[in-house]
């Protein structure tokens, strides 16, 4: 956690260049192989990589029912450098009522040969932010960018 202990911050080196993290990032069918992690299986909605463009995901278990995982605004997008996403907002700034608010910056910066992927999770008070990281955030979060960085591995 931060000084302030409202922030959360996990990264790793991928070993693949920004560009291809990026496209595995901003195309829905490769986000839905990654972006949650294994078992669960996730279904994209919405990933729509502009200013108040929305961002939907869905997640199921087995063969029940996609539940909901994530509904958020893109708040700010530069292509494979840098994309970042609030739970407060949804698509078109709408302002909504999420089950833990955050606001996600995720960072794709080259180094060496790879990509160095953090993610930057702020939210609204320290308590939000022990109740993420209780929930398993580096965990979670960890998983998922290793699974991230095998689907990459195995992208043309």
């Amino acid at each position: 956690m931060s000084a302030d202990n409202s922030e959360l911050t996990i990264s790793r080196l991928i070993k693949a260049p920004p560009a291809k993290v990026w496209k595995a990032w901003s195309e829905p069918k490769h986000l839905a192989q990654w972006w949650i992690p294994a078992p669960l299986e996730c279904q994209v909605i919405k990933l729509d990589l502009q200013p108040g463009g929305g961002f939907e995901t869905r997640m199921r278990e087995g063969k029940g029912e996609f539940q909901p995982h994530v509904e958020a605004c893109f708040l700010d997008i530069i292509p494979e450098r840098r994309l970042v996403f609030t739970t407060a907002l949804g698509e078109g700034w709408k302002p909504i009522e999420p089950w833990l608010a955050l606001t996600a910056i995720i960072t794709f910066e080259a180094e060496g040969d790879g990509t160095r992927y953090a993610a930057r999770v702020l939210h609204k008070t320290p308590a939000d932010s022990r109740k993420h990281e209780e929930m398993g955030f580096h965990q979670g979060w960890g998983t998922t960018i290793d699974q991230l960085a095998a689907f990459v591995a195995r992208m043309k």
